[in-house]
């Protein structure tokens, strides 16, 4: 009778730049950095992917909401409309991934660039939101920070027969309704003061990111032993300066996005693949 043959575990789909990313990962110490392509798996399309909002859609700027009440109010309409969306949103694989390696004692820390609260969702600790978080609003006048869940309740309760239909949000939680039906929405007034406006509390286009939460990052960054980039195309300096800052200290940089980022020139390894299927192998590879 001859000895039955050892198990042999089906032949993995080779991805390339994988296994050195796997090394990288697996010396510890990596700085995460997220951005929007790591969602797209849970339903909130990117800005600059193949289905890009910006190629559709012009996201509010800092500048237009400040200065203009009429932009206020479209933006405050588009979002009660898109707000049931975002809540809704659950992590992905990718999501989850980046927890296990967190628990696995793999990671220094995660900064994201996303406003959607997947990661802390997913089990994620002490994540830095570098752009806030869509979950609170903050009113301009007395500065008092409020959970978003009640004001959809009160502005839900303002507006009773309002609720145009939509078949996507964009990134920033808003959703693209016509104007026309603009002027049928009531905004309500900060609960503290009784003023305003109230504004989510999240960093828009053309507003800065507070200096101190930038510093914060830096030096988590100086302590890491790697920079590992998620679903992010760099395009913005908001990202792309930890990638020039991990440069400038000899800090290697893994990137996982699916095409091009401003950063390939400068990292050292680049996986080109969906996040959902490269970030589950990763932790796997890593023990996570």
């Amino acid at each position: 009778m001859s000895a039955a043959l050892p198990a042999v575990e089906p032949p993995r789909t080779a991805v390339p730049g994988l296994d050195e990313l796997a090394d990288l990962v697996a010396d510890g110490d990596v700085l995460v950095l997220s951005g929007a392509g790591l969602s797209t798996d849970s339903g909130i399309p990117d800005y600059r992917g193949a289905t890009g909002s910006l190629r559709r859609h012009t996201p509010m700027t800092w500048q237009t909401f400040r200065r203009d009440p009429r932009g206020r109010h479209r933006y405050w309409a588009r979002s009660y409309v898109g707000w049931p969306q975002m809540a809704a949103a659950r992590p992905n694989a990718g999501h989850s991934a980046v927890a296990r390696l967190q628990r696995a004692g793999l990671l220094g820390g995660v900064v994201t660039q996303n406003v959607d609260g997947l990661h802390q969702a997913a089990g994620a600790r002490d994540v830095v939101e570098l752009h806030g978080g869509l979950d609170r609003t903050v009113c301009l006048d007395c500065g008092d920070v409020a959970g978003r869940a009640e004001l959809h309740r009160r502005l839900r309760a303002a507006n009773p027969a309002f609720g145009p239909r939509v078949d996507e949000v964009n990134p920033d939680g808003d959703a693209e309704l016509p104007d026309e039906v603009l002027d049928g929405f009531v905004m309500v007034d900060c609960t503290a003061c009784g003023g305003g406006p109230l504004k989510p509390d999240v960093v828009f286009f053309g507003e800065t990111v507070p200096r101190d939460r930038v510093d914060g990052c830096f030096r988590l960054l100086e302590h890491s032993g790697s920079l590992l980039v998620l679903g992010s195309s760099l395009t913005v300096m908001s990202g792309y300066r930890f990638v020039l800052r991990a440069a400038e200290l000899g800090i290697p940089v893994g990137v996982v996005n699916l095409g091009p980022t401003r950063g390939d020139a400068k990292v050292d390894v680049k996986v080109d693949a969906p996040l959902g299927e490269v970030l589950p192998e990763l932790a796997r590879r890593c023990g996570a």
